[in-house]
């Protein structure tokens, strides 16, 4: 069962931001998604928060300073999604600008797993660097840190993640870590060494580096940073929305880098309208099929490309990975959908589910759908190291992810070789054999802990919207705004008739909707069935862009037969 509910928005707040000069709906949308001053809505770089809260980024500044004198080998370890090649890309420019000598390694998910593993230090010794510094890992790489100093080499940690119950010996930048006084404790890995080099940068010119000029403006990367801060899905509080509203003015200005202006060109986007949606839901993926199925150096080479046509070639082959990723993950659902085809979702609070030819790169993709399909937090395995399964998982509002399986790991100290996350989404690894009492044990948490309100599906919208603002102006002016995980974008609730439908594909349905004498183009995708005369909708606006004219078309996220 779907239950519709309107965004509550704060009377003080709406009459407040209208009194400052907003528009009536625009004042409704952002106090119900907590703005209550129009300065929230000020994105200039004066309204960051300064770097000098996070705990030990003085040290660690003072730490890469004096590596950059002595001219030490610095290796950056990153992680395998968008945000840790986002976040090693940033520290390589931004690191190599400021006169360090700078390489890069990034562990194959599927030979070396998660994090600065004693494995990939192994690897890493044999480039003989002085200094790893993690980007968007680290925080939980106790052994790890431990194989490095055995190397005489140190280790700064950059990462958002949440510490475990040890931490590793090392300097940790980290907003997450114990005692970190940060006031946003949402900033993505790449958003996390922006701040780094903020604080690198002041104590560089402390030191008269640039007494001579040629000081570098760090803004020029905020391209990646806003890529990586919406690709992995952070919350985007008034920080991380002033970070990302950065980088998409660079990328509407032409000067983004040539590896972003790559990624929009595979995309069949224009990076002189970039929005989040572009980048969620276009870039991130083709970023992010290099990690799922090969190997993330691929897509760290095309952030790093200054040569266009180098940069347009890897993106062309992140592109055909992506459509590789997609067809193995269409395969995967359909066997998934196939297994529970057999089981009572609405009877399990949780839903776990292996086969062992299923591939380890894709498996968060899938638990990602299955999750938004039947309301329930999901983990999907796939077969690991020998005798081993790995399992990506995504959960609903209301369930710590992570927490979760920390109290599995505390109940059954025997049971998790690893695992990690944030709330929303974790990864474990376990035996196979182990898996029957995982699955138990992960479902006996969930059912103290989930409610029958939280295990109904409940679609959040912004009510009504007056017959009058369905229109391009409108649509471009939300298109403009960043919306995301935590600031979501506006959707609308009202009932329409059906003037006419079509039949798109096999599954999609294009529509006529009319209502209060006005017509309406829509979409509704992954429908099999025809429309009734009239409906409930819960819908977004949406400029459909095709042949150089652009239309206004109402994108369709759920319907019910009007009452």
């Amino acid at each position: 069962m779907t239950a519709i509910a309107v965004r509550a928005a704060p009377e003080d707040a709406r009459l407040a931001l209208q009194a400052q000069g907003l528009p009536p709906l625009f004042s409704r949308l952002f106090a119900a998604r907590g703005v209550a001053r129009a300065e929230q809505l000020d994105y200039s770089l004066k309204r960051l928060l300064p770097y000098h809260t996070l705990k030990d980024i003085g040290p660690a500044a003072v730490r890469l300073a004096d590596a950059i004198a002595r001219q030490e080998r610095l290796l950056v370890v990153a992680d395998y999604d968008a945000d840790g090649a986002t976040a090693c890309a940033l520290a390589v420019r931004g690191l190599r600008r400021l006169g360090g000598v700078v390489e890069f390694i990034v562990p194959n998910r599927f030979e070396y797993g998660y994090g600065l593993t004693p494995e990939i230090v192994e690897l890493a010794a044999q480039r003989r660097p002085d200094l790893l510094i993690t980007v968007d890992n680290g925080v939980a790489s106790v052994a790890g840190v431990q194989a490095a100093r055995r190397h005489g080499m140190d280790v700064l940690i950059t990462d958002h993640h949440l510490a475990g119950d040890e931490l590793p010996d090392a300097l940790i930048v980290n907003p997450n870590q114990p005692g970190c006084q940060f006031p946003s404790k949402h900033l993505a890995g790449v958003g996390v060494m922006f701040y780094v080099l903020m604080a690198l940068r002041a104590e560089l010119r402390q030191r008269g580096a640039f007494a001579h000029g040629d000081e570098p403006n760090l803004a020029d990367w905020l391209d990646l940073v806003a890529l990586g801060t919406v690709a992995d899905v952070v919350k985007l509080d008034d920080n991380n929305r002033i970070l990302v509203e950065q980088g998409l003015r660079r990328m509407r200005a032409g000067r983004a880098c040539a590896g972003v202006n790559a990624l929009f060109a595979a995309s069949g986007r224009q990076a002189r309208r970039a929005s989040t949606v572009d980048l969620g839901f276009m870039l991130g993926p083709r970023l992010n099929a290099a990690g799922r199925l090969d190997d993330m150096s691929l897509g760290i080479a095309c952030l790093l490309a200054d040569d266009g046509a180098h940069a347009l070639a890897l993106a062309g082959e992140l592109d055909r990975l992506n459509k590789e990723r997609r067809h193995i993950e269409a395969g995967m659902q359909e066997e998934a959908l196939a297994h529970l085809a057999g089981v009572d979702p609405q009877g399990r609070s949780t839903l776990c589910l292996y086969r062992e030819d299923w591939h380890q790169g894709v498996v968060g993709i899938v638990a990602s759908r299955l999750k938004d399909r039947f309301h329930r937090p999901t983990l999907v395995f796939a077969p690991g190291d020998e005798g081993e399964v790995k399992g990506s998982g995504r959960s609903i509002p209301g369930f710590h992810l992570r927490d979760a399986l920390d109290r599995v790991a505390k109940q059954q100290p025997d049971l998790l070789r690893k695992f990690g996350g944030h709330a929303m989404a974790a990864g474990v690894t376990l035996a196979e054999a182990d898996l029957p009492r995982f699955i138990a044990a992960f479902e006996a948490v969930a059912q103290d802990w989930l409610t029958p309100a939280q295990l109904t599906r409940t679609i959040e919208t912004d009510g009504s919207l007056a017959v009058r603002d369905i229109a391009m102006g409108t649509a471009d002016q939300l298109a403009a705004q960043v919306w995301g995980q935590g600031f979501p974008p506006p959707s609308f609730h009202d009932q329409f008739r059906v003037l006419d439908q079509r039949r798109v594909g096999e599954r999609h349905l294009k529509l006529k909707l009319g209502r209060d004498g006005g017509e309406f183009d829509a979409m509704l995708f992954n429908c099999p069935d025809w429309l009734p005369a009239r409906v409930d909708v819960v819908y977004q606006l949406n400029v459909n862009e095709w042949r150089g004219e652009r239309n206004l078309q109402l994108m369709v996220d759920n319907w019910q037969p009007a009452a």
